[in-house]
Formats: C-alpha cells, sequence, structure tokens
C-alpha cells in the first residue's frame, strides 16, 4: 500500500503542468494591487492640485479686489467654480479666513473646520476679512468619499463616520490697500 502512494507523491511533484497559473495568479494580485493604489493616488492627487489652483486663484481675487471684499458664500462660489473635480463642492468644501500676525507665527491656528454632505450644517467657524495690509490666510477643507474605498491605500485615509475623506489646502495673501 505505501509503495503506490510513494510513487504517486513522486509523480504529482515532478508534474509541472499548471505552474504558470501559480506564477500568474501572485503576480496578478500583486499588479493589480499596485494599479488601484495608483489609481487612487492619481485621483487624491488631481483633487489636491485642482483645489489648491482654485483657493489660490480665489485668493489673489480677494487680495486684488480693492472695491469689495466678498463673502463667504462669494468665496466658496469662485472656488468651486474653479475646482471643476470636487463633487457636491459646496456641500462639502468649508473655508476659513483668519487674520495672522507675521511676527509670530506661533498663534497660526493648524487645524481646520470640515464638513461633508451628509452632516448637518453649522455655522462657519472663521471667516474675517481683513482690513489694508493685514495678512490672512484662507484655508479650505474638502471632504470626499474614494473612488476604491477597500483598497490599501483608501484604506489607511483618516477618515469620518461617514466614508469621507479629506484634503486641506491653505493660502495667505497680504490685503491690498483700498
Amino acid at each position: 500500500m505505501s509503495r503506490p502512494f510513494t510513487i504517486r507523491t513522486r509523480c504529482f511533484l515532478r508534474d509541472d503542468r499548471g505552474t504558470a497559473t501559480i506564477d500568474f495568479v501572485l503576480w496578478f494580485s500583486l499588479m493589480m494591487v499596485v494599479l488601484l493604489a495608483s489609481l487612487e493616488l492619481a485621483v487624491i492627487n488631481l483633487r489636491h492640485s485642482m483645489l489648491d489652483r482654485a483657493v489660490d486663484l480665489a485668493t489673489r481675487e480677494i487680495r486684488l479686489s480693492t472695491g469689495d471684499i466678498p463673502s463667504y458664500d462669494e468665496t466658496l462660489a469662485m472656488v468651486c467654480n474653479e475646482a471643476r473635480i470636487a463633487a457636491n463642492c459646496t456641500q462639502n468644501l468649508r473655508l476659513e479666513m483668519v487674520q495672522v500676525d507675521p511676527r509670530d507665527t506661533s498663534k497660526i491656528p493648524y487645524d481646520t473646520d470640515c464638513q461633508n454632505a451628509e452632516e448637518q450644517p453649522r455655522p462657519v467657524r472663521n471667516f474675517e476679512p481683513g482690513q489694508d495690509n493685514d495678512m490672512m490666510m484662507l484655508k479650505a477643507c474638502f471632504k470626499y468619499k474614494p473612488i476604491l474605498p477597500t483598497a490599501a491605500l483608501a484604506k489607511s485615509l483618516e477618515k469620518d463616520e461617514q466614508g469621507y475623506a479629506r484634503l486641506t489646502v491653505t493660502s495667505a495673501f497680504v490685503q491690498e490697500p483700498r
């Protein structure tokens, strides 16, 4: 009984049919993980770049508008018009503008006010247009849902209870004299 078992085992171990399938499964899995992480990272980078550009353009408009200072809603509309990649921009984007003392950078607030579309609306935390020659900081926080929430990269992102990740952009400028 043991002799046919050892012969069958030797024949099984010598047989090389199906070895390409094992290689394919291992390499394909690895390549799909890399591909999905690259796709998610590319979309995050695109969203961040578009948001950064939109905030810079809005900052430029605020800085150079010598007659009127735009309200929160007008600034939000300026940013959302430029950030075309942002879905539900007006519901998922929060802006905050604060005056900064250029001689004391220890008092710069580093946390950003964020809110997604599924949360109850709340008042804007801080949006004060500055006076002439004031150094201002405009901070934007955009909440978004990752494209592939179960992929490795999306799992490593810091998310809120509803599954929204966040992008933050900061822009500093000096108010031009009116």
